[in-house]
């Protein structure tokens, strides 16, 4: 039996916050650690090992030795730029990585016609990958991939990162098929930070990472950062490793008098265990008494601080003023009334069974971007509605 590493989207350096950004690393020396102790072969880094193409020295520091470790123990390190730490230029600190030789970066041959992949070969193993790159301008090049198989008994492994069209779920976003891919015995897959595991003509497609979650939406949702040991044997078994150091707990709050805003946070906040955990606040609703800076946002933390939690994150998106509110509502209705005008005269001029989609596209067109939520997120909520509205895919 061999076993490898699959592991993607460490995003080392991204937090604003020096505690989160410390338990980023931490998550991802557990992920080495692992690997470590479970005398991998080899480990795979599908994508974005940084949020940079040039990361902090700190940040690189630690990098490094972990890297170092895993060379010091036998373990091969096999990589691919992501989308964030990819450059156009070619000069990123991977390739420093390569150069002292803690890493390889898999290499491919590129013209306008065609993208042949080339093998890093270990034991019975091929590797094959290709970088992500900026705005998913990979997709057009993946589409044109073929593979250099000088080794065709070899186990195949193809690692991407990339939207894959069955990830993208019809959204019209930039992605590509894997029926459009070269055939592997494993898909290593970095970018969209999701738990996905998938079948495909009996081969595993997976999306490995990420080692840690990227910010308040993602910590939410997925709690802990995780990534796959795969053991072959005959038969491919990928095993999920969960990532678990510092537990989070979310605290909702609605808040409609700014007066008394804080003591309402306080006594939710009171209710929980915050000791060593990450404080998830999300404060929402209509403020009808007082303001939003009426809300001492200072005695929160402090008390959070004072309570011995790890990190304090806040999300107050969805807090807006009533008068505020109020005014934007006059103004939609005098809005509303002209656009009515204007839809009404347009469809007397432009009959056609399509206008009764008008005004529903221009309600999805309002959707706004939440606090921390990144613009590809953003951007699938909004083509997720416009596909609902539409009733296509939207290829």
């Amino acid at each position: 039996m061999i076993k490898f590493a699959h592991i993607a989207d460490s995003h080392l350096g991204g937090w604003r916050q020096p505690e989160m950004q410390d338990l980023n690393m931490q998550s991802f020396k557990k992920a080495i650690d692992i690997c470590i102790e479970e005398k991998v072969e080899f480990c795979l880094f599908a994508g974005d090992l940084f949020d940079s193409a040039f990361p902090p020295i700190e940040i690189l520091k630690d990098t490094f030795g972990e890297f170092k470790k895993l060379k010091d123990a036998g373990i091969k390190s096999i990589l691919i730029a992501g989308s964030h730490d990819y450059s156009i230029s070619g000069k990123t600190f991977l390739d420093v990585l390569e150069k002292a030789g803690f890493i390889e970066i898999c290499k491919y041959q590129e013209n306008e016609n065609e993208v042949v992949l080339l093998p890093s070969k270990i034991k019975t193993f091929c590797i094959y990958g290709y970088p992500g790159k900026k705005s998913s301008l990979e997709v057009h090049s993946i589409k044109k991939i073929k593979i250099n198989e000088p080794y065709e008994k070899d186990f195949r492994i193809l690692m991407l990162h990339t939207t894959l069209t069955e990830v993208a779920q019809g959204l019209p976003i930039d992605s590509v098929s894997l029926k459009e891919l070269p055939k592997a015995d494993y898909y290593a897959l970095g970018h969209v930070h999701i738990d996905y595991e998938y079948s495909y003509e009996n081969k595993p497609v997976i999306y490995g990472g990420p080692t840690y979650p990227n910010n308040f939406k993602e910590i939410e949702d997925l709690k802990y950062g995780c990534f796959y040991i795969v053991e072959v044997n005959g038969f491919t078994r990928p095993r999920k490793i969960d990532l678990k150091i510092i537990d989070p707990v979310l605290i909702e709050v609605e808040i409609e008098n700014a007066l008394t805003g804080a003591q309402k946070i306080l006594s939710e906040i009171k209710r929980v265990e915050i000791k060593n955990k990450i404080v998830l606040l999300k404060v929402f609703g209509n403020i009808k008494q007082g303001k939003t800076s009426d809300i001492n946002f200072k005695d929160i933390e402090n008390y959070i601080t004072n309570s011995q939690s790890y990190s304090f994150l806040k999300n107050t998106s969805q807090l807006e003023m009533e008068h505020q509110f109020l005014s934007m509502e006059l103004q939609k209705k005098e809005k509303d009334k002209i656009e009515d005008l204007l839809i009404k005269r347009y469809e007397k001029e432009n009959p056609s069974q399509y206008n009764e989609l008008i005004i529903p596209l221009m309600e999805s067109l309002n959707l706004e971007k939440q606090e921390d939520e990144k613009s590809a997120i953003f951007e699938s909520r909004l083509f997720a509605e416009l596909s609902k509205i539409l009733k296509v895919d939207l290829n």
